[in-house]
């Protein structure tokens, strides 16, 4: 049985045996399963979990459209969602209520191979005592037994047809026509990264292909379009069945391989796992093709600047939003994991509301790290000086658009990501309907620079004018935007040794109601002390 010690999980001989544990593992999808009884979860991916202490785990959750269902592996020492699992050595997934940092929710937890799959809202109650019940369960040992054989024979015929299908779907590439634009997504061998090296995505199992196959891949259409690559959604086709899975395929062209290469390489790393980071499948070379790609989770509400253009959010949303935004940079900055073993930081150096995804809970989760920097403590001042002045014009901090960054200090590097989260917080804070009148979506600057705007003219406003886009003061009458004003004031100051880091970000926005009763209560205590 597991333990802990401190902050580490420390395991028995018998778990270190052990194979990994085989959970199912999807993204966070719309079910039927209304919450009563027994629900499948309809999850049509297996994964192998990436730590032996992990266990399977079901998130149901219901809100005004539906419900939703999540299937993951997690680590029980740690808390998911605010929530600490309490049930995890259970042979069977039963369903608890649970009050999660997002709202209330349903989780079971257990321990045996593919448990989170059938979800049960009412515990099965057994009087081994009983002798009726003995009997029953006597009489069905052969049954179980018979299942269990056809389970087997089932799953050898499955792997024996699936590589089956592969060699087919190969052999029929040469009689493929190439998709318009010379995109022919079956086309190509894919190469795998190892097991022990890729990370899990939310949609999907880590461990996609262990024969080293190409995965059938189909574009569907272009979303998104970069300075290095484009984005297109497509389907990830399942098995012999005509059921798909929907992931995000991110194409570089051939002559974009070091933008490739550094996305992959920082992806590859299993400490930037993270339900605030864009959860990576896999990566391809498609050498016929002359393109890499990166495959990714899907999120269908695209990234935060569409998802701002469109729609006005509350101050519910804004909370979710900025708070999971702000985790996210946070667990990339951190040099420590929650269970205390040492992590490399991450700055990300192009932090931006279109480099920021929106998940169907409405949180975010920050993407594409072409021009991230792992902040490794082998790098010299040389390495760091040659990393080069990167980024957007719009969001680039005031000392990296006068290229004077300290690279004495790898706090420094991070102290620029914080300048461009309080640009993509304002443009938040902007479409929120706390703030009164709210007006069109604008990007960060506005209309006092041009569309695309260069690193010159952002000079003339950033460090001639001393400019920061204009917070009214129609803002400040609600006092959770005044707190959040008051942190992005904060994070862009001039001087980056001023600039609140992103872990203090993220606890000030989590503690923001406990705020906002203080200050109501002192509110009172005034107007007590006035009428007096």
């Amino acid at each position: 049985m597991a333990t802990k010690k401190g902050s580490r999980v420390l395991l028995s001989q018998a778990e270190l045996g052990r194979m990994l544990g085989l959970c199912k593992f999807c993204d966070v999808e719309a079910s039927s399963c209304s919450g009563t009884g027994t629900c499948m979860s309809n999850c049509s991916i297996s994964s192998t979990c990436v730590h032996y202490a992990d266990v399977c785990v079901t998130i149901w959750r219901k809100n005004e459209t539906g419900f939703f269902i999540e299937t993951i592996c997690h680590d029980p020492s740690l808390p998911l969602y605010g929530v600490m699992l309490d049930d995890y050595n259970s042979s069977t997934c039963v369903m608890k209520e649970k009050n999660t940092t997002s709202g209330m929710a349903h989780f079971c937890s257990c321990s045996e191979e593919e448990c989170n799959d059938e979800l049960l809202f009412h515990p099965i109650e057994t009087t081994p005592d009983d002798p009726l019940n003995l009997v029953i369960l006597v009489s069905l040992l052969p049954l179980v037994v018979m299942v269990i054989v056809l389970g087997g024979m089932v799953y050898w015929y499955q792997t024996y047809r699936k590589r089956q299908l592969n060699q087919e779907w190969e052999s029929s590439l040469k009689k493929r026509k190439p998709m318009a634009g010379g995109l022919d997504c079956s086309d190509a061998c894919a190469i795998m990264m190892d097991d022990d090296r890729s990370d899990s995505s939310s949609t999907h199992a880590n461990n996609l292909n262990h024969n080293m196959e190409p995965l059938p891949i189909e574009l569907d259409m272009l979303v998104g379009k970069g300075r290095f690559a484009q984005v297109y959604k497509a389907k990830l086709k399942q098995s012999s069945s005509d059921q798909y899975e929907t992931v995000a395929v991110k194409i570089f062209p051939y002559e974009e391989y070091a933008s490739w290469k550094n996305e992959k390489d920082i992806f590859s790393n299993t400490d930037l796992r993270h339900e605030n980071i864009l959860h990576f499948l896999t990566a391809e070379e498609r050498k016929t093709e002359k393109q890499y790609w990166l495959i990714t989770a899907f999120h269908p509400r695209g990234n935060l600047q569409e998802y701002l253009t469109r729609n006005v959010i509350s101050w519910e949303e804004l909370q979710v939003l900025g708070s999971s935004l702000a985790c996210g940079v946070a667990h990339l900055h951190s040099d420590r994991l929650s269970c205390g073993r040492p992590k490399v930081p991450i700055v990300h150096r192009d932090l931006k509301s279109s480099n920021i995804l929106v998940k169907n809970d409405l949180t975010c989760c920050v993407c594409d790290f072409g021009l991230g920097l792992c902040l490794d403590s082998s790098l010299s001042v040389d390495d760091l000086a040659n990393s080069g002045q990167v980024g957007t014009a719009r969001y680039m901090a005031p000392e990296v658009l006068e290229a004077r960054l300290n690279l004495e200090n790898i706090e420094s590097f991070k102290q620029t990501d914080i300048y461009s989260m309080a640009l993509v917080l304002w443009e938040m804070t902007s479409r929120c309907e706390a703030v009164g009148e709210v007006k069109d979506y604008e990007l960060a600057y506005g209309s006092k620079v041009r569309e695309h705007p260069c690193v010159e003219s952002m000079k003339d406003n950033v460090l001639r004018d001393r400019g920061r886009p204009e917070i009214p003061d129609s803002w400040l009458r609600h006092a959770g935007i005044a707190i959040i004003c008051a942190t992005i004031t904060e994070c862009w100051d001039h001087d980056p040794e001023a600039r609140l880091t992103a872990h203090c970000v993220s606890e000030r926005l989590a503690e923001i109601e406990d705020e906002m009763e203080k200050l109501s209560i002192c509110v009172i205590c005034k107007i007590f002390v006035n009428v007096g």
